[in-house]
């Protein structure tokens, strides 16, 4: 990258040179510049010209969580059915698609892929997903922690082939492995039969999902020759997923390691050199301070982190119907620059992980929510935590019916109108706001599909017919909360005041209702949301008109039960 430009940015040769030799020393470091500067000058003819300033965040930032083959049609590509579906229902609401894993796979429903940069022939091709373009923006996976073990890369390792030595992490079974930060109950390590003899191979997830070793210098070149081609292939957001396990280190807990952030950081600056319009999100389901790490100084790391301490409050707020320890957590959130936002987001292809608000909620509440939501015909995963013990570290429920009270029987309307009120104050808060199909289009529980699968996540995970859900949307509970889910996201999309980095200040007003009053450059709103089933009234501190009824706001004001209220002030 000898060529490249220097400037008061800094010469992006040394800056990822620096990475390089934090990672491997200098002389490995010395060696692999060339090497990386031969894969980005290989796909540099393939990008698009454009500066970080065309991608700047707006409040038209809005994207829908989304497989591949959500919505069917006999006869037609999934990819092809979905992008035709999502034109003429969310064109002008979303703006970016976030395709979950779409490529061939071997388990966890894509995320165990078995090649990077192939599209799953059952879900069609690249030129479906190119289609996508005509009407969104999309969100691309990079499944880096881990790859199939039916993966070439796999294959090659267990036979042998010298080009995959050391692309996983063989340790000795006896080694102490007890530091190690566990997401699932199941063994770290998995025996495999190699050309060399029985290697103990590392399997933070499951014993197909192999993790990848990136203290092997190739390992990170291949993978990084991954996310341009990602780039190349249209991507303006990458998901780093699972990325806080990458680093491994014998004797450290093997999560969120200095290594782990240097590796983004250095994906960082290579984008930011060929694709500056490209945005880095990390998926790091964690505690919300070692979350916010992502984001490094604010310049140099992930654009976005995802908020994964929300959907639990938020839960845990529409349980109780007392929004204080959310106004709390709320008012602490900070951003270490205008470059960099929260994505946001109440449900999505996982369950909801009750890990990012230990520490804001107590145990005793935690596990009171696990309760409810299994009250509710919900399910609760646990993971081990090194000590012969378990904790819940997820909550598999649609977010719908999680919010739901065991044993009512209440109208559409007003279940409609509590889960719009969850998904308002997630659209208000400072950020990207993520949305969850099933969420959009008012999703329950699929008991039937944990029964076909065994496995506590497909709860959420239900594909449709599209001319089935076509109908299904004209009538009824999915009627109500398309169409109110709908008219927030114009509201959204629309408003200035609720740009991703604007200004955003959370009001003490009564226990029952979140309040925020977020701003950016002269425009202002107030959002009001009851949380509660009683009604409140308030004195407000400004008038003004609701956006949502379009109606004129008095001084003193009554919200309706998990009523919605988004004040432009007059």
């Amino acid at each position: 990258m000898s060529h490249y430009k220097t400037g008061p940015d800094k010469d992006m040769n040394q800056e990822i040179l620096e990475h390089l030799t934090f990672l491997y020393g200098t002389e490995t470091a010395v060696q692999l510049l060339p090497k990386l500067a031969g894969l980005v000058e290989a796909v540099r003819p393939q990008l698009p010209t454009q500066t970080a300033s065309d991608r700047a965040f707006t409040e038209r930032d809005t994207v829908l969580i989304t497989y591949g083959d959500q919505v069917q049609t006999p006869g037609e590509a999934p990819l092809q059915t979905l992008a035709n579906f999502c034109a003429k229902k969310l064109n002008g609401r979303i703006q970016t698609i976030h395709l979950l894993p779409f490529y061939p796979y071997s388990s966890d429903d894509g995320f165990s892929v078995i090649d990077y940069q192939a599209v799953d022939p059952a879900l069609g091709s690249w030129d479906e997903v190119a289609a996508f373009h005509d009407n969104f923006q999309l969100m691309f996976d990079a499944v880096i922690n881990h790859i199939s073990a039916q993966s070439g890369w796999f294959h090659g390792y267990l036979q042998g082939n010298p080009a995959y030595d050391d692309f996983f992490v063989a340790v000795d079974p006896e080694a102490d492995l007890t530091a190690v930060f566990r997401p699932r109950a199941l063994p770290l390590l998995t025996p495999f039969e190699t050309a060399s003899g029985t290697r103990h191979l590392w399997t933070t997830f499951s014993d197909d999902q192999i993790d990848l070793n990136y203290a092997n210098p190739a390992v990170l070149l291949a993978v990084l020759e991954t996310l341009l081609f990602y780039v190349a292939q249209g991507a303006t957001y990458v998901r780093l997923d699972a990325i806080g396990f990458m680093w491994k280190e014998i004797g450290t807990r093997c999560l969120n390691l200095p290594q782990t952030h240097r590796i983004i950081q250095l994906m960082r600056s290579v984008l930011d050199e060929v694709a500056p319009q490209v945005m880095l999100i990390t998926e790091t389901n964690i505690p919300h301070q070692e979350n916010i790490s992502y984001f490094g100084n604010g310049r140099n790391e992930a654009q976005m982190v995802y908020n994964f301490s929300l959907p639990p409050l938020l839960l845990h707020t529409f349980h109780t119907g007392n929004a204080q320890q959310l106004s709390d957590w709320a008012s602490s959130l900070e951003l270490p620059s205008q470059r960099v936002t929260f994505f946001n987001f109440c449900a999505s292809h996982d369950g909801i992980g009750v890990t990012p608000a230990r520490g804001i909620l107590s145990n005793d509440e935690i596990e009171a929510m696990a309760e409810r939501v299994r009250a509710l015909g919900g399910l609760v995963s646990y993971k081990a935590n090194g000590d012969g013990t378990q904790a819940a570290y997820e909550l598999n429920i649609n977010y719908l019916n999680a919010l739901g009270v065991p044993g009512a029987d209440e109208s559409d309307e007003r279940i409609a109108r509590r889960f719009l009120a969850s998904q308002a104050i997630m659209l208000a808060l400072r950020g990207v706001p993520g949305i969850y199909f099933h969420s959009l289009f008012g999703s329950q529980n699929w008991h039937e599909g944990v029964q076909q699968t065994g496995r506590n996540r497909t709860i959420n995970r239900q594909k449709f017919q599209r001319d089935a859900l076509e109908e299904a949307l004209q009538s009824g509970l999915r009627q109500h909360i398309f169409a109110g889910y709908s008219h927030l996201l114009r509201l959204r999309t629309t408003e200035k005041a609720f740009h991703p980095v604007g200004a955003q200040k959370i009001l003490d007003l009564h226990p029952a209702v979140f309040a925020v009053l977020r701003s950016y450059e002269k425009e202002a709103l107030l959002c009001l949301h009851n949380v509660s089933a009683q009604a409140i009234t308030l004195n407000l501190p400004l008038t003004g008109r609701d956006l949502v009824t379009g109606t004129a706001v008095p001084a003193q004001l009554t919200l309706a039960p998990y009523q919605i209220v988004w004040i432009k002030p007059s």
